[in-house]
């Protein structure tokens, strides 16, 4: 399921747990951690985290696990599945599920898929790397005999189905703590964060310590209270105890392509488009500059185009490297690509090569008189005052200025999309 949330709350991961319960409340085994997929990052009419929820269910075999709990009641699933028919329609599914849906946002058009198999792995790639129509992800549908429900324009049935599609080559987990309750005071104790961020080394994104900022807790009120994202649902357990917060209902952990960076591709600068999100690599052509806003903006160029590129107000002091780049810089910059005006805004970037800058430090010495000659404007050079000798720009005195700025960077974690791979895990393939 898909899209059933809106920018003012509800959570498609909390629909997910509901219906999980209603799956085990029918007699059926959830198979696996339930998946939570994120899609293209760019598309302008996302909901939220442009995430959709996978369940797997039927009868199970293999290793029980335990995946979460809901008001004191553990729940488990099991690591593999009988071969068995499942006869359950959707609607039974959906019981008592529907009345989550936001459907009086207008923003919001839930899609649900029930499919006995795999949808093709290319469906995936299309949408969290591109953009996909609702009347072409439903003639997939039809054809792999797959029973769908859309509300709306049903456009949620796109993620749905790219989210069933997802082989999970490269994953992460995240632990979710869910509130039913949507009054009362919240709270997630910051320092309990930090120790947990200190002590379970698997666990990534969970503060941000130069703008003193706690990720794990949702900026809009849903009814997720904190969500911890790691490699591993062992250690996800154990940090869910060292945080201390407001009590909670439930949590369930999801298996995930957060942190995966699945979203990005190699591209030319001249084959770059709208909703995009790429890896572009160029040398500096401008200079950076900030505009209103406080914006950093510079432009990338190689043998097929130049585009602007920019690091926006609230990626905070990862500006101050971008602003320190210099025209024929060497660069590799990862991000989304913003359709008006058409703008990388950058995710990370590897500085690759930046020469050395040549720094003036004084005017010449007249070499008659002896004294600091005078500038007679820009690019013209210098003369004497008293005794009018001329010289030079190039016999100013320099100095040459290592900038230190090599290798990769990334935006704090108050600015990190949920898929792009922080620095942490780079090298690590889960």
């Amino acid at each position: 399921m898909d899209d059933t949330d809106s920018r003012e709350g509800m959570c498609t991961t909390f629909a997910g747990l509901k219906a999980i319960l209603r799956i085990i409340e029918l007699g059926y085994d959830i198979i696996g951690y339930p998946r939570l997929v994120r899609l293209n990052p760019n598309i302008p009419w996302k909901t939220r985290g442009n995430g959709s929820v996978v369940i797997r269910f039927g009868r199970g075999a293999g290793e029980r696990i335990k995946i979460g709990e809901y008001r004191g009641e553990e729940i488990f699933a099991w690591t593999s599945q009988r071969k068995e028919d499942v006869k359950v329609s959707l609607g039974e599914i959906l019981h008592g599920i529907e009345d989550l849906f936001v459907l009086d946002d207008e923003g919001t058009n839930p899609g649900v898929v029930l499919s006995g198999r795999k949808l093709p792995e290319g469906l995936y790639w299309r949408a969290v790397r591109g953009v996909l129509s609702v009347a072409e992800v439903e003639g997939i549908l039809r054809e792999h005999g797959a029973e769908y429900r859309k509300y709306k324009n049903g456009r949620g049935i796109i993620g749905a189905s790219a989210g069933i599609a997802w082989r999970a080559k490269r994953r992460t987990y995240e632990l979710l703590t869910y509130v039913e309750d949507s009054g009362g005071d919240r709270y997630v104790s910051a320092e309990s964060v930090k120790r947990m961020d200190r002590e379970i080394e698997t666990t990534f994104d969970n503060y941000d310590y130069e703008n003193d900022y706690v990720a794990i807790m949702p900026s809009s009120r849903t009814p997720v209270l904190f969500g911890i994202r790691g490699t591993s649902p062992p250690d996800l357990m154990r940090a869910r105890e060292i945080v201390e917060s407001s009590p909670y209902d439930s949590f369930l952990v999801y298996e995930t392509n957060q942190g995966s960076d699945d979203h990005l591709v190699r591209k030319r600068i001249g084959e770059v488009k709208p909703y995009e999100s790429v890896i572009i690599r160029g040398r500096v052509s401008r200079e950076p500059r900030r505009i209103p806003g406080g914006h950093v903006i510079f432009e990338v160029s190689d043998p097929s185009g130049t585009i602007p590129c920019a690091a926006y107000e609230p990626t905070k002091g990862f500006r101050e490297i971008v602003s320190r780049l210099a025209v024929g810089d060497e660069v590799e910059v990862y991000g989304g690509v913003r359709a008006e005006p058409l703008t990388v805004n950058i995710e990370k970037i590897r500085i690759i090569k930046t020469p050395p800058l040549r720094v003036k430090v004084a005017n010449p010495i007249c070499p008659v008189c002896g004294r600091r000659m005078e500038s007679i404007g820009r690019g013209k050079g210098y003369r004497c005052r008293r005794c009018g000798t001329r010289a030079g720009e190039e016999d100013a005195e320099f100095i040459t200025v290592e900038r230190g700025i090599e290798g990769f960077h990334e935006v704090p974690v108050i600015a990190r999309r949920h898929l792009s791979r922080p620095l942490k895990l780079m090298g690590n393939v889960f």
